[in-house]
């Protein structure tokens, strides 16, 4: 006892997100040793993940090693695990590697995943987009598809080939739809001889009654607007009932797609399951008005794997932004019991309103004054808000260079196709062939 009331205090933090990145940094000048465990060795800024997928930006754009970010943070130590469970009564945190890292707090900060609602076969053929390794296999398998078009021995094929649908109608489906209309029908335009990247089909699917319900109905409205002037078809109201190969069945409408990329739903980490926490029906724990566990003071959660409501009995949303505030709030906390200082009260989210880019030179903004941009306008501010966010003096350098140039010339420099053999000449006849080449790619 004499022990543990003279060492500091041992925070574990499950994740390297916004949420538990947030935490540890707020620890910096606590008297606290904080161990940060995740299954990689990067942070990744998720809301740019689709700009990745649609060649506009490359991984190194999007994501910072962890052990980069808390290079100077003497308290701070980073260790590359994938985390099995937890240890409640012993207080520790068990790896795949057969590790035991004992914590005095811990902290859960582990995301979320795809959820294909049941259906969870529909994975190998609708990916999501989640990590980096998603981007990247969903970029091969969309640039994979245009050269397989070049290839294609008749106009059917070419015409499948061509064909592209995201299922789901929310900032990532609009993002994705809207970047995958600009990569079709302007930065491939007069690239191929064979066949026309212009003539791509995008169809966005969405199972309710209008895009980005979290926004405000005028605003959703626009983007669909928007992406119809792309040429996107926006499809609302639309259930999708199977997902295969070929393409997705919408009821009784089929929809030949040679890629189809899922951004409908997700659930969380199966966190919860470690704990053996209470949780919702998307696996997300149920956290107290502190974001602490029930019946574990010592545990807390936070981010995408966490139902909460605020201070206010406001629901808190499944945002970067929110994450980033839970997590500096749990930090907060943790340094006032490292001290004795007064606790903060309740957590309380502050919302700054919502962005989502619909194009180039489009994108819908809502603000918490109740101010809303649209337009070029919107997109300037949503370019400007996303820098801001990013990690470290040469991202914001880089990733603002490369939306000027993108934004004056239309060019994407990150189209590379990786780890697969391109289409030949003559490879075989109709769908098949193309589904192969397409499959090798992802």
């Amino acid at each position: 006892m004499d022990e543990a009331r003279q060492r500091p205090l041992r925070v574990v933090i499950v994740g390297a997100g916004f949420a538990g990145m947030q935490c540890a940094r707020a620890l910096a000048h606590a008297p606290v040793e904080v161990t940060i465990l995740d299954r990689t060795n990067h942070h990744l800024f998720q809301p740019l993940l689709y700009q990745v997928a649609t060649a506009a930006l490359s991984p190194g754009d999007v994501a910072w090693p962890v052990r980069s970010v808390f290079r100077n943070q003497r308290n701070a130590t980073v260790l590359m695990a994938e985390v099995t469970g937890v240890d409640t009564a012993s207080r520790v945190v068990l790896t795949a590697g057969g590790d035991r890292v004992p914590y005095d707090a811990l902290v859960i900060a582990t995301g979320a995943t795809h959820s294909y609602f049941g259906r969870d076969d529909w994975a190998e053929f609708a990916p999501g987009l989640k990590t980096v390794e998603d981007a990247t296999a969903i970029r091969r398998r969309l640039l994979l598809a245009f050269e397989a078009a070049e290839v294609a021995p008749d106009e059917a094929s070419r015409r499948r080939l061509l064909t592209f649908a995201v299922i789901g109608g929310g900032p990532t489906g609009v993002e994705l739809a809207g970047a995958l209309a600009e990569v079709a029908h302007r930065t491939l335009n007069g690239e191929f001889r064979r066949s026309d990247p212009g003539r791509a089909r995008i169809v966005l699917i969405e199972a309710g009654p209008r895009l980005l319900p979290a926004f405000p109905e005028d605003l959703a409205a626009e983007a669909a607007r928007s992406l119809e002037h792309m040429g996107v078809e926006v499809r609302t109201e639309t259930r999708v009932t199977g997902v295969d190969r070929a393409g997705v069945d919408c009821g009784d409408e089929r929809i030949d797609a040679s890629s189809v990329v899922w951004a409908a739903g997700v659930q969380a980490s199966a966190a919860g399951e470690w704990l053996d926490a209470p949780r919702d029906r998307a696996r997300r724990i149920q956290v107290g008005p502190d974001l602490t566990v029930p019946g574990h003071p010592e545990i807390f959660a936070a981010g995408d794997t966490v139902t909460a409501t605020d201070g206010t009995g406001r629901q808190v949303p499944g945002i970067a932004p929110a994450a980033k505030q839970m997590g500096r709030y749990i930090g907060e906390v943790l340094a006032a019991r490292a001290t004795g200082g007064p606790a903060p009260g309740p957590f309380a989210y502050t919302d700054h309103g919502s962005l989502a880019t619909v194009g180039r030179r489009s994108a819908v903004v809502s603000l918490r004054s109740g101010v809303k941009l649209r337009g070029v306008i919107g997109w300037w501010f949503w370019g400007i808000a996303h820098v801001f966010y990013l990690i470290g003096f040469r991202s914001r350098v880089v990733v603002s260079f490369i939306w000027l140039w993108s934004y004056l010339t239309g060019q994407r420099g990150a189209r590379l196709i990786t780890g697969a053999a391109p289409p030949r000449v003559g490879e075989g006849t109709g769908f098949a062939a193309a589904d192969d080449r397409v499959d090798r790619a992802a």
